[in-house]
């Protein structure tokens, strides 16, 4: 029986579908693949119908997906995603912006929606996103599932449409921490990477820039939370300010677009829909000392944090500072909840964290989740500790 597409999640046309490859951890699960991911004989649309018209089928099946089927799962579709994945609302003019099936007045998040949207609706067990600065992280938060952004370099994004190639990963969504976590058992290196068992460092800037419905919302998780794994230590990171994560991620993921798409934009100049064609034009512009300056501090702040998650700390902090966009807010709202989300999210960006978020509750009628971020290489021991965590406050496992 076809499966329904009750809240427009999957790519439209032919539903690019492939049975198991084999038998594995992840035999019996349904899953959907974010369309900057290349299946054999399929265009990879990236989200613009100018880049599908103008771009052949994939001559191979990223080696990730292929890892996916071969370890048991059963792909049921291509999922929508925003165009070219530079954006962070889940918007989509061309393909359509999938249904939030936690909030359907509000924004289900990106780039990776079509992915959330398909998992909180129930169409499939667990979908394969992308994330830069928050494409997986976000969506899961706002629809009320768990998402991971591993470490970068953990998993191959070989067969993948590149945003930002330094900072690009291959994540995943699911509604149950053991699903979570059993797709990583099928595509984390193995090996003992360290383990995460705290101290818990609550990062005071992500807290204070949280609206006050959204800390109010997960504070009580946190002292939960300290009766298993002790005190929970404030610390302050980055005392230039958030706004200064937020534009130094911007102008490395700006040059790195340009210098990814930028040829095929020069020779197409497609149409972009609201906010991607504002970002798109300032990356064509963007002063390379400014991209430069960003990588300067990129390396200031790697040295700033990876100490302190070597024993195994784990840093806590909402995952985005509100709930979804609501679907009438305008593009200046959206571009200034964008901005103080992306001056969270993209410290693990920066420093190549995994970062493991968590549907804990509501604010504004709205899922919220809390993420927690360990150090490179602990992806296993992060999921571990997630699952236990989620256990502990009797969230779906």
């Amino acid at each position: 029986m076809k499966l329904e597409d009750t809240v427009d999640a999957f790519v439209q046309g032919v539903r690019a579908e492939s049975a198991p490859l084999g038998e594995g951890r992840l035999s019996g699960l349904t899953f959907g693949v974010k369309d900057l991911f290349d299946l054999a004989d399929v265009v990879t649309t990236f989200g613009h119908p100018a880049w599908a018209r103008t771009h052949p089928p994939a001559a191979a099946t990223a080696p990730v997906v292929k890892s996916l089927l071969q370890a048991g799962a059963n792909l049921l579709g291509k999922t929508k995603m925003v165009e070219l994945g530079y954006g962070l609302s889940g918007e989509n003019i061309w393909d359509g912006t999938p249904l939030n099936p936690q909030a359907p007045d509000r924004f289900p998040g990106g780039s990776s929606s079509g992915s959330a949207a398909a998992v909180a609706a129930g169409l499939v067990d667990f979908a394969l996103g992308s994330d830069t600065g928050g494409s997986v992280r976000i969506p899961a938060s706002y629809c009320g599932l768990f998402g991971i952004r591993p470490s970068f370099g953990a998993i191959s994004f070989a067969g993948a449409r590149a945003l930002a190639p330094s900072m690009d990963t291959a994540g995943w969504l699911a509604a149950e921490a053991g699903v979570l976590a059993r797709v990583g058992d099928a595509l984390l290196p193995e090996g003992d990477g360290g383990t995460v068992s705290g101290p818990l460092l609550r990062l005071e800037e992500a807290w204070i820039n949280a609206r006050p419905e959204v800390a109010q919302a997960l504070h009580p998780v946190i002292e939960t939370m300290t009766e298993r794994y002790g005190r929970a230590i404030a610390i302050r990171l980055v005392p230039e300010g958030l706004d200064t994560v937020y534009d130094h991620f911007s102008s490395i993921e700006a040059e790195e677009i340009w210098a990814t798409v930028g040829a095929w934009v020069m020779a197409e100049r497609p149409s972009f829909g609201p906010g991607v064609a504002e970002r798109m034009d300032a990356a064509e512009r963007l002063d390379p000392a400014v991209a430069a300056a960003g990588r300067v501090f990129r390396r200031m702040l790697q040295k700033r944090v990876r100490p302190l998650l070597a024993g195994g700390a784990v840093l806590v902090y909402p995952t985005s500072p509100c709930p979804a966009p609501l679907l009438t807010a305008s593009l200046a709202e959206r571009d200034a909840i964008r901005e103080a989300t992306i001056g969270v999210s993209a410290i693990s960006s920066l420093c190549g964290l995994p970062e493991i978020t968590l549907p804990i509750g509501s604010a504004s009628g709205a899922p919220v989740g809390l993420s927690l971020c360990a150090d490179h290489g602990r992806d296993r021991a992060l999921l571990a500790f997630a699952r236990e965590t989620a256990d502990m406050l009797g969230l779906p496992i």
